[in-house]
């Protein structure tokens, strides 16, 4: 398995691994209006390309056999979806399609998340997790993260509560 930089060429391909790995993960959970609202706006080739040409946010792909299997965005500065700590690296996205879960991807892309932190010196990495996704939370907390506040995300017209989740690295 290797992992690649995104760029403005995959936009295809992240909007494909981005809405099925999205819909696994929530389908279950959420109406069929809620998840087709956000599936169209979230991973609009006009909102893809826009975050794909900010400088404070970065998009890698896991890829196993030239078939991309996972993805991880990662935001800093004024580029995070809140806080905007000059300090900090958000972790906006990391998802694996569900076939490759318990295989360490997700392990590998936040691996990933945390080099870029260290590499830029920054203090901390934050995250923004669904308080009904009890997986990613102890995926999260088995690699050292503390809830510290929460926030509201909105799918379609669902207001849900995500926990925010930080690490320290120094």
């Amino acid at each position: 398995m290797e992992i690649k930089k995104v760029n403005i060429q995959d936009i295809g391909k992240l909007k494909e691994i981005g809405k099925l790995t999205f819909a696994e993960t929530f389908s279950s959970e959420n109406s069929e209006e809620d998840m087709k609202e956000y599936l169209e706006n979230g991973f609009s080739t006009e909102k893809l390309t826009s975050e794909l040409k900010d400088q404070g946010a970065e998009f890698y792909f896991a890829e196993l056999d030239d078939k991309v299997i996972g993805y991880l965005k990662v935001n800093i500065g004024q580029s995070q979806t809140e806080i905007k700590d000059e300090n900090a690296l958000e972790i906006e996205r990391i998802y694996v399609l569900k076939e490759f879960h318990g295989k360490k991807v997700g392990q590998i892309l936040y691996d990933k998340a945390i080099e870029l932190a260290k590499e830029k010196k920054l203090d901390y990495v934050w995250l923004g997790v669904w308080e009904q996704n009890p997986r990613a939370i102890r995926f999260y907390e088995k690699n050292g993260f503390v809830a510290f506040d929460q926030h509201i995300f909105k799918l379609g017209n669902d207001e849900q509560t995500d926990i925010m989740m930080k690490l320290k690295l120094n």
